[in-house]
């Protein structure tokens, strides 16, 4: 595809003047010192029809040809056209599956829900759908010529695994900087494995993230995290994918974890941009869910958004969203007005057991997914989102970069959670006669009693 630089660039979120091309070094607005958003040309984008453009998705989809069969870059042109095509850095990211959860909605009363499986892809978590487009950007322009020794993240875990990967593969120095003891030993080594400098701070994520932006101010490290706009490019085909999937239907509901809050801003955007366009002819309603010791969307959302409040986040299971001053609060706001939004919160007893319960319906969550699931619970009991309609729950990553979690849940270690949905491994001596007694009773007390 020739590349068009021009279609594409950078603007002020708050509206302040000016543009900037998406290859210059910039994080925030000159002006203002807020965030900036990617704007593209959407007159050149009408030039295609509605119907050409879900034409070409379809025929892209799980392409061979470089790079379409990414779930990313087969929506090149409504992402990021400013990379030619041997400088795309992509491991065929996205596309990941939806997941009809029957047996688990038909516990909650809920006929048609859906679970957007985004750990399903190459490091495990829907970070990857942003860190595509981000390093696919540095790449093009270290090609160019331009001085950017290294690419840094602060990060939960998830960021870092998929910058990490990404830079290994584009042969770009990495350095990421993780809360000392706040990350799964999964998410721990995925960084190192990949050859990235990885830095442990005896600090929160919060502290991480000052960090890493003074580097990034100081010393020319190209930001990585989700305040860069492109990253927020690539995360907002999440919800491109799931109306493509359900034939350009749109749900009724979108249920979300929430932790820095870039997620929450891609996923509105993308949404807006196909509405837009007329490939889709209404949009769900968002719910962003955060854990209730990191919280601060929620307190702001208790006073319809009319102030926020940075916190200093508590300790929680749902680590990646431990964050208690997410960088992105504004665009999350806006678009959860703009979607009749609504936030709710989870205890840390409500997201091991939503967890543990959706497991035993043939799921493998991680604990963020377990603070959306929570947020679906109590949504569904106070009659908000009714048991006719179509709910989405993405799944923010993979239930193996958690399995620390859940043998502690199993075998009841979790400090200050009862595990209401342990199962606990059966130790027998090798006597078939013991073994056979043991599995029928089993049988009889699990499935037969109920």
């Amino acid at each position: 595809m020739s590349v068009d630089r021009d279609q594409s660039w950078f603007e002020c979120f708050g509206g302040c003047d000016g543009r900037w091309p998406l290859t210059k070094v910039i994080y925030r607005c000159p002006q203002c010192e807020g965030l900036l958003t990617v704007q593209h040309d959407k007159a050149h984008w009408k030039q295609t029809s509605a119907a050409g453009w879900k034409a070409r998705f379809l025929d892209r989809a799980h392409a061979t040809e470089w790079p379409y069969g990414s779930g990313v870059w087969g929506k090149r042109e409504l992402v990021c056209p400013v990379v030619d095509d041997e400088n795309v850095v992509s491991m065929y990211e996205g596309n990941t599956n939806l997941f009809w959860a029957k047996r688990l909605g038909d516990q909650l009363g809920l006929q048609d829900l859906w679970l957007k499986l985004c750990g399903n892809t190459h490091t495990g978590s829907f970070k990857d759908l942003g860190m595509t487009v981000l390093v696919s950007v540095v790449n093009q322009m270290r090609c160019d010529g331009q001085n950017i020794p290294a690419v840094a993240c602060a990060s939960t875990g998830d960021t870092s695994a998929a910058l990490a990967a990404y830079a290994a593969y584009a042969e770009i120095p990495a350095i990421v900087l993780l809360p000392k003891d706040k990350v799964s030993i999964a998410q721990l080594v995925q960084p190192i494995a990949n050859g990235a400098i990885t830095i442990s701070l005896e600090t929160d994520f919060d502290g991480c993230m000052e960090i890493v932006q003074e580097i990034s101010e100081k010393d020319g490290i190209y930001l990585a995290n989700s305040m860069n706009s492109l990253r927020i490019e690539g995360q907002k085909t999440v919800g491109m994918e799931i109306v493509q999937q359900f034939d350009w239907e749109v749900p009724d509901w979108i249920i979300m974890p929430g932790g820095n809050l870039g997620n929450v801003s891609a996923l509105g955007k993308g949404l807006l941009e196909f509405y837009e366009l007329g490939l889709i002819d209404k949009l769900p309603r968002i719910v962003c869910a955060q854990a209730e010791r990191a919280n601060p969307l929620y307190r702001s959302y208790q006073s319809d958004f009319e102030n926020f409040e940075p916190m200093e986040a508590g300790t929680t299971i749902a680590n990646a969203i431990q964050i208690g001053n997410p960088v992105s609060y504004e665009r999350a706001i806006a678009i959860l007005k703009r979607f009749d939004g609504i936030v709710e919160e989870a205890t840390e007893q409500e997201i091991a057991d939503a967890v543990a319960e959706a497991d035993r319906t043939g799921l493998f969550n991680c604990p963020h997914t377990g603070v959306a699931l929570v947020a679906l619970r109590k949504l569904l009991a106070r009659g908000e989102i009714g048991t006719q309609e179509r709910v989405v729950v993405i799944s923010t990553a993979h239930g193996l970069k958690f399995t620390d979690f859940k043998v502690k849940y199993h075998q009841g270690l979790l400090e200050g959670i009862t595990s209401t949905f342990s199962n606990k491994e059966i130790v027998l001596s090798a006597n078939y006669t013991k073994v056979r007694d043991e599995i029928f009773h089993q049988i009889e007390e699990r499935f037969e009693a109920s």
